[in-house]
């Protein structure tokens, strides 16, 4: 399980942020729509992955369940290569793919720190709210599905707020995606106690408005930088972005643990940082774009 959790993610990210880049070759106004669009394929995969090994498992055993899912993933991505099409040649002349360099530009320093706080964030309530489902005891099996239904709500909202950026601006609504999901996860899923319909109506309102930190990220990166460079300062941003999702899970089960099992630090703590990623994204916006409120940026 450990190599395949290394493998699963190495290969997850090499597969990602190229195909993410390359969108962002081919639109500029509409950037936001069409990346969004790419997106909700992660929570159609969200969906049906958990049920495969919900219910296939179960018959067929847990190797067979993951060769099936193993067998959709080669197929999917067999097609992914025969689609996938770049539209500017690769500059070998511009140095390493990781560019460290960039960071002493002010705009994009702070929106890799906004992008970092946003996904520092996200992974708490991903992680932890089928435990939480557990915690509550509102059954084993429903428990299980809250991922599904948070899963069912991250399809169109991975889309919608897309629409909405090339609209309104990108970091503007990656600053109120933040604010509502901080206020959601400390009004709704703070008070949602054993109350299971409390805690179906946060994973699915949650996984639509945490969308955009998966679908806008990248744009508001591609939106401080050349053409050129999305594919280079995606690469940079989310490479330094893994480290703040790799110690966000512990940190909160560490919160959790220290509590006696008990989630209102998790959550208090979840809903903090996304406060904070939503002050990010506001600094960002306005050192980059400006600070008048009705700027579109």
């Amino acid at each position: 399980m450990l190599s395949f959790s290394v493998l699963g993610g190495l290969s997850s990210c090499c597969l990602f942020t190229p195909a993410i880049s390359a969108i962002g070759h081919w639109f500029n106004v509409r950037r936001g729509i069409a990346t969004g669009i790419a997106c909700t394929a992660g929570g159609l995969g969200g969906v049906f992955f958990p049920l495969i090994i919900l219910y296939v498992a179960p018959k067929l055993g847990f190797a067979w369940a993951m060769r099936i899912i193993g067998i959709i993933c080669f197929v999917l991505c067999g097609c992914a290569c025969l689609l996938l099409k770049t539209r500017l040649k690769p500059d070998t002349k511009r140095g390493m793919a990781i560019d460290l360099r960039a960071l002493r530009e002010p705009n994009y320093a702070l929106t890799t720190l906004a992008v970092w706080m946003v996904e520092f964030a996200v992974f708490v309530p991903y992680t932890y709210l089928c435990s939480y489902g557990l915690y509550a005891n509102i059954g084993e099996s429903l428990s299980y599905k809250l991922c599904i239904f948070l899963n069912v709500g991250a399809i169109p909202g991975r889309a919608f707020p897309g629409l909405l950026a090339d609209k309104f601006g990108r970091f503007n609504v990656m600053a109120f995606t933040a604010l509502v999901c901080a206020i959601m996860t400390l009004a709704l899923w703070y008070n949602a106690g054993t109350n299971d319909g409390a805690i179906i109506a946060y994973s699915v309102m949650f996984g639509f408005w945490s969308g955009a930190a998966i679908s806008l990220t990248p744009v508001c990166i591609a939106q401080v930088c050349r053409t050129e460079d999305i594919g280079k300062r995606n690469g940079t941003t989310f490479t330094l972005v893994s480290f703040g999702t790799l110690t966000a899970i512990p940190i909160a089960g560490a919160i959790q643990e220290r509590d006696g099992g008990a989630f209102w630090g998790l959550i208090l703590f979840g809903g903090i940082l996304y406060l904070a990623a939503c002050a990010a994204f506001v600094v960002a916006r306005g050192v980059a774009g400006g600070w008048k409120l009705r700027t579109k940026f």
